[in-house]
Order: C-alpha cells, then sequence, then structure tokens
C-alpha cells in the first residue's frame, strides 16, 4: 500500500490525522504531510478509513506488490 495525496484538493480538514495519527499530521494552513508514505499492514485498516472519511477525497491508496 502507498498513500498518494493530491494537495490541491486537500483543505486541512484533519479527519485523516484524526484516523490514523501515526500515518498523517494536518499542520494548520496546509496540505497534509504524509509521515509514512508505504505503511505496514498493521496501518491498513486506519489508513483505509482516513481515505474514506477525507471530505474533499484528496488521499487516495496505490496498490504495491
Amino acid at each position: 500500500m502507498k498513500i498518494a495525496v493530491d494537495a490541491d484538493l486537500c483543505q486541512g480538514h484533519a479527519m485523516c490525522e484524526v484516523e490514523a495519527p501515526e500515518v498523517f499530521r494536518a499542520p494548520s494552513g496546509g496540505p497534509v504531510d504524509v509521515l509514512i508514505a508505504e505503511p505496514g499492514p498493521d496501518l491498513h485498516d486506519a489508513v483505509t478509513a482516513a481515505v474514506k472519511y477525507c471530505p474533499t477525497r484528496a488521499l487516495s491508496i496505490e496498490e504495491t506488490a
């Protein structure tokens, strides 16, 4: 799993940080910072929830081999 962010869509709502604080940091006034670009299996559920609940759909998951 690899996380992709569309910085043009991100409005800093921080829902991703709420769902997966180990993976995302949403600074005030800027797009999200991805702390772990390729999270391990133990974080997949949290990252999937973060992508699902992003109000602007700025996050996506790319499956890796």
